[in-house]
């Protein structure tokens, strides 16, 4: 299971240390938040006590309409099982007996001056990917017109080069060499780089360059939803290739399919083209366009 600290988070965020700097190494190990409301009118069924806690201003403002002896209990009710760390959002002020029970506990307590909203969608989705599951696979992740795909094939095959290419024309590159999946949910693969390789192609007989520096931001993103996994292989003489509709096949990522398809290589091919007719033949099929089906219709109706 992947974990963070609650250094590196508060590091991410720029969080203010409030209370517990001394346990700042707690482990976080589950990606939601979680507002811990019914908790403090005492309902602790199904309290989510390994989540970040977050309190806005209801809770907050709760907890300042109670006595001073019916806050430490509901406080320390909570404080008691020890979550990772409590987060203050909202830049709230009114909070010393937070930090006194914190400071108690060991546990850290952090404030932000977002507001609880934003802060809370913000955080959920650093969590979900800082704690997905993942592989590093051997390949190149590009972003053709907003599609992410994945290119593979064995060592110098051209996938680099390809790459190149569909740069020149205006895509985006990800990762070259080595890419990170996530899995972010039961459909959902995130196509990265390991921050080592970031913005860096390297082409044969040029050596690497920095995709950044020479074609500039637009030409790189960080990320990008995988649903196409391409792979060039040499050209085969004897292989049919001129199918009208290609049988659905698949491959599997973490327990995500992903469509595969596979392109053999032929001095004279456009394979950036290629990649290109597929990625926007992907997209029509999400439409419910089908260019084969639209052909057999027609040879239909001519045979009518």
């Amino acid at each position: 299971m992947k974990t963070i600290t609650v250094k590196s988070l508060t590091e991410a965020f720029r969080l203010e240390v409030l209370a517990g700097s001394s346990r700042m190494d707690r482990v976080i190990n589950r990606p939601r938040t979680h507002r811990p409301g019914l908790e403090f009118v005492g309902y602790f069924d199904f309290f989510p006590m390994e989540r970040v806690q977050v309190l806005g201003r209801k809770e907050i403002t709760y907890l300042l309409t109670l006595t001073v002896e019916e806050r430490k209990l509901h406080i320390g009710n909570i404080v008691k099982y020890h979550p990772p760390c409590f987060i203050v959002t909202s830049g709230q002020q009114e909070i010393p007996y937070l930090t006194l029970f914190c400071d108690q506990e060991g546990i850290p307590l952090l404030r932000t001056t977002e507001t609880t909203t934003e802060f809370i969608t913000k955080l959920d989705s650093y969590l979900v990917k800082a704690l997905a599951p993942e592989v590093s696979i051997h390949g190149v992740c590009v972003n053709v017109s907003g599609i992410g795909i994945l290119l593979r094939g064995k060592s110098g095959i051209g996938k680099s080069e390809t790459a190149h290419t569909l740069i020149r024309r205006g895509h985006r590159f990800v990762a070259d060499d080595i890419v990170v999946l996530k899995k972010l949910g039961p459909s959902t693969l995130l196509g990265t780089h390991n921050e080592t390789t970031r913005e860096f192609l390297a082409l044969r007989s040029v050596g690497l360059i920095n995709v950044v520096r020479q074609y500039g931001r637009k030409a790189f993103q960080d990320e990008t939803r995988i649903v196409l996994d391409i792979e060039l292989s040499p050209w085969q003489e004897n292989s049919l290739n001129n199918e009208l509709e290609v049988v659905p096949q698949f491959t599997e990522y973490l327990g995500v399919q992903i469509p595969h398809m596979e392109i053999q290589l032929q001095p004279g091919r456009d394979v950036a083209g290629l990649i290109e007719a597929a990625a926007n033949n992907w997209y029509l099929k999400q439409l419910g366009y089908s260019a084969a089906e639209e052909f057999m219709k027609r040879i239909e109706n001519e045979m009518q």
